[in-house]
Order: C-alpha cells, then sequence, then structure tokens
C-alpha cells in the first residue's frame, strides 16, 4: 500500500510518500512543491495542481491522505490554505485515489501518541518511525509524512475493528 501524503500551503505544499511493508512503513520520496512569492494567485495554484497531478502520475499512490484546515487566527492564511486544499483534492479525486482527512492533532496522536506534540518531537518520530538516518526537511515535507503515516495507522486500525 503506498500513501501520499499532502501538507497543503500555497507558497510551499508538501509531499510525503511511504509504503507500508511487513516491517512497518518505509519512506519512498518526499519533497515540496514551492511557488513564486509575487505570481498571482491562480498561477499558484495552478503550478501545486499540476505537480501535484505529476506526482501521482509517476508514483501511482493506492490512497493519500490530506491535512485538514484548522482554525487561524489569519483569515487569508486560512482562506490560502483551504484553496491549496481544495486544489490537492481536487488533483486526487481526478486522478481516483481516495483521500482521507486529518486534523493536525489526529496526525500529532497517531505519529507522536500525543495530540500536543510540538514540530520538533513530530519530526523525530517520523525520523524514527521511517528508520531514516535524519530528520527530512523541509518541514512541509516532514509534515506531510506524518500526514502518510496517521493514514496508514488510520487504515491499519479500521481494518482490525472493520
Amino acid at each position: 500500500m503506498l500513501v501520499l501524503g499532502i501538507d497543503p500551503g500555497t507558497a510551499t505544499t508538501g509531499y510525503g510518500l511511504v509504503r507500508e511493508t511487513e516491517t512497518g512503513p518505509a519512506l519512498v520520496a518526499y519533497g515540496t512543491i514551492q511557488t513564486p512569492a509575487g505570481a498571482p494567485m491562480p498561477d499558484r495554484l495552478r503550478t501545486i495542481y499540476q505537480e501535484l497531478k505529476e506526482l501521482i502520475a509517476l508514483h501511482g499512490p493506492d490512497t493519500a491522505a490530506v491535512e485538514k484546515l484548522f482554525f487561524q487566527r489569519n483569515v487569508s492564511t486560512a482562506m490560502s490554505v483551504g484553496q491549496a486544499r481544495g486544489v490537492a483534492l481536487l488533483a486526487l479525486a481526478e486522478a481516483g485515489v481516495s483521500v482521507g482527512e486529518y486534523t493536525p492533532r489526529d496526525v500529532k496522536l497517531a505519529v507522536a501518541g500525543y495530540g500536543g506534540a510540538d514540530k520538533p518531537q513530530m519530526q523525530q518520530m517520523v525520523r524514527a518511525i521511517l528508520n531514516l538516518p535524519e530528520v527530512p526537511r523541509p518541514d512541509d515535507a516532514a509534515d506531510a509524512l506524518a500526514v502518510a503515516i496517521c493514514h496508514l495507522h488510520s487504515m491499519r486500525m479500521k481494518a482490525l475493528t472493520g
């Protein structure tokens, strides 16, 4: 089972691909989609959409997970993240990839066992779970890997209880 995790953002969208193996989750690939700061929003969204479509075509994930939008004090930031989420969901839907959606708290609980885990704790858990020599960089990519790991855990629990 290959999972594509996505941490949406209009400036930087993180992605991480994790495969379920007999010995646990294994890293396949990770990185970010960057958009130019001065570019108009439609152009930024098109870049995210096109690059996600390319990633989906290249890797052929079985399923995907996208971080849910949570309350933000800055409304314009929340709106732009919501637009990036929408573009990611569209690319996945067009490719016929099923999608799980998780709040940041859900991801922290699944990966670190604590819904209030901070960023360094999460990054170290991602490193440990995937048996990596160092924490994946940048943060957006590490966050996307955590979303993918969360989805694998969730799917495993559903299979056991379902």
